[in-house]
């Protein structure tokens, strides 16, 4: 481990030094791109370099220990240092796992009523809220691109942008089947019943992928929107619905005011989705890092329950259960999703050690 630190310190270093040289300075493009990999090391750095200090600390403490009058003293300040010492081992074992190069990114999440009718679409319309209240908890902000309303209230269908640096770090383990145990308000006799609702989440795929999409490969139809958008969105034929014909992916964006503004998001939707697609793909082939993860990333997975009459919530994943499921619902997740990444991490460096 240490030599890999030595190794980041001596980069960070080196490009530390590139970035006071006037012909980079002078050079946008490698400026940035200096600065962004100074960037994610930095935390690594600073860590290490604490960790270098405590290690220099003990060996004077030790020596310290000798001295008849201050050798009690020294004793405790050195239990001190070796605990500090044991911490940042931790967290610079944490720091070494190699980074999701997604985490950074926005997110496009779609959530969609499954199984349970009417009961399914209004548990669609609590998730989504749920998860916008978290966004707005986190800093994040949101963008509603489609919907389509169900005819007791929720959604059948809601897919909408999380736009803010980290908001896939966090929310990239919510895909899967959603699970609600609850007297409907649909329900006249005072049943319980179990209803579904499927959540996606991607990336959302910017200028740094490589991506071509062959324009001879979409159908693009244009049509009048039935969404909520602004005055006058139901007046003019500008939802577009794009087909990608050789994967038949299918994108629909109604919510903007015009048909370009349409048509620009649903391109970047469906390079998202075409992306998910290819790293799905990639990590079939990969196999073991796939069966490592939390989650695989599949609609039909049941991952989580929310139990109305106890006020529970369950990750069957971790198997982590919360009695705070009023909170969860009002974008109270930070329990759940700290525990998820806690597993995430814990199975990633159980991968290193193999």
């Amino acid at each position: 481990m240490i030599d890999r630190l030595e190794t980041t310190l001596n980069k960070y270093n080196e490009l530390q030094n590139e970035l006071t040289k006037p012909e980079v300075l002078g050079d946008i493009k490698k400026t940035r791109e200096y600065s962004k990999e100074i960037a994610e090391i930095e935390d690594i750095v600073t860590c290490y370099k604490r960790y270098k200090k405590v290690l220099e600390d003990i060996e004077n403490t030790k020596e310290m220990t000798k001295d008849p009058e201050i050798g009690e003293m020294a004793k405790e300040e050195l239990k001190d240092l070796e605990e500090e010492k044991e911490k940042l081992d931790k967290e610079l074992e944490i720091l070494l796992i190699p980074k999701d190069p997604n985490d950074s990114k926005n997110i496009i999440m779609e959530i969609r009523g499954a199984a349970g009718g009417d009961e399914a679409n209004i548990f669609a319309g609590d998730l989504f809220r749920m998860y916008t209240r978290y966004a707005e908890k986190q800093g994040f902000s949101y963008q509603v691109y489609n919907s389509v309303d169900g005819t007791a209230g929720g959604f059948s269908q809601i897919e909408f942008i999380v736009k803010g640096t980290g908001a896939y770090s966090l929310l990239k383990y919510e895909s899967g089947s959603h699970r609600v145990q609850r007297v409907p308000v649909t329900e006249s006799n005072g049943r319980l019943q179990t209803s579904t609702a499927t959540v996606l989440v991607m990336p959302e795929a910017d200028d740094d992928v490589d991506l071509e999409i062959d324009p001879n490969d979409l159908r693009i139809d244009v049509y009048r929107s039935s969404g909520k958008g602004g005055q006058g969105v139901n007046t003019t034929d500008s939802a577009v619905r794009i087909t990608h014909l050789p994967t038949n992916t299918v994108v629909t964006c109604q919510n903007e005011r015009s048909q370009i503004q349409n048509k620009e998001q649903a391109m970047k939707v469906l390079k998202s989705l075409l992306y998910e697609q290819q790293e799905q793909e990639r990590l079939e082939k990969e196999g073991n890092e796939r069966r490592s993860k939390i989650g695989t990333g599949d609609r039909a997975e049941k991952i989580r329950t929310y139990n109305y009459p106890q006020n529970r919530v369950t990750d069957h994943r971790i198997s982590f259960t919360t009695k705070n499921l009023d909170r969860v619902m009002d974008g109270d997740l930070d329990d759940i999703i700290n525990a998820l990444i806690q597993e995430d991490q814990k199975r990633k460096l159980a991968g290193q050690e193999e």
